[in-house]
């Protein structure tokens, strides 16, 4: 399917977000899944070629947009991407993938996010505000440092606008920041969630090793594995 690029924007030091017109064509999609994406060949090559899959950081409310937000690299499509120009043609595929907002919305959710895993997580916060949708949702958020994490500005007005929403952020590098710098272990889940960690439904999104090192302080924080959604984001 044809589309164009809309918009090019950082939404952090090194992440761009970019959303493309889908041309008067709408896809059906749940917030969490993925959708791949074949740029132009403008002159840079890899063994990678130009054809990405990546998570839809756009929710499903804005018709007719598909979007995603990544780390920029210096791999082919990734320069590529810096390159075109906002009106540049290229080609999308339907979003498609199992990771996905629950649909029970009376269980509390926990969204744990390490850097460019947050896109999966606004896409489903942005639903869940457009559709006034009642989910108890806490997202706990690590990054580096301030400057390195991407939509910190949109989610402190979400938690301001949407009800039964929390953000928790910690930033593990940031000597400035006068807010929680740890790392995210099974102390830091009781610390925040309480003796009932169990009673939530956890979402987990990130590099491998960070959604490893999650899941096993979940283990011993006493969350059954049932209650644990993990998706790794290796990069390219």
């Amino acid at each position: 399917m044809r589309a164009r690029i809309r918009e090019k924007r950082e939404v952090a030091k090194g992440t761009l977000l970019v959303t493309f017109d889908l041309l008067g064509e709408e896809v059906d999609f749940t917030p969490g899944q993925y959708f791949f994406v074949t740029l132009p060949d403008v002159g840079h090559r890899d063994d990678k070629g130009l054809r990405r899959h990546i998570t839809v950081v756009t929710s499903p409310s804005d018709k007719g947009v598909l979007g995603f937000a990544t780390r920029m690299r210096e791999s082919a499509f990734k320069r590529t991407l810096d390159e075109l120009p906002v009106g540049a043609d290229v080609e999308v595929e339907p979003p498609k993938g199992s990771f996905a907002l629950p649909e029970d919305p009376s269980r509390p959710l926990v969204f744990v996010a390490g850097g460019i895993g947050i896109t999966v997580f606004r896409s489903m916060l942005r639903y869940i505000r457009e559709e006034g949708l009642p989910y108890r949702v806490t997202l706990i958020f690590s990054n580096r440092d301030r400057e390195s994490t991407a939509f910190l500005d949109e989610l402190r007005a979400l938690e301001q606008e949407l009800p039964g929403f929390r953000l928790v952020l910690t930033m593990t590098q940031d000597p400035g920041w006068a807010g929680e710098t740890r790392k995210i272990d099974s102390r830091f889940f009781r610390d925040y969630l309480g003796e009932g960690v169990d009673e939530n439904t956890f979402l987990v999104a990130g590099p491998p090793a960070m959604v490893e090192g999650v899941q096993q302080a979940l283990d011993e924080a006493g969350v059954e594995e049932e209650n644990v959604i993990a998706e790794r984001y290796s990069g390219y």
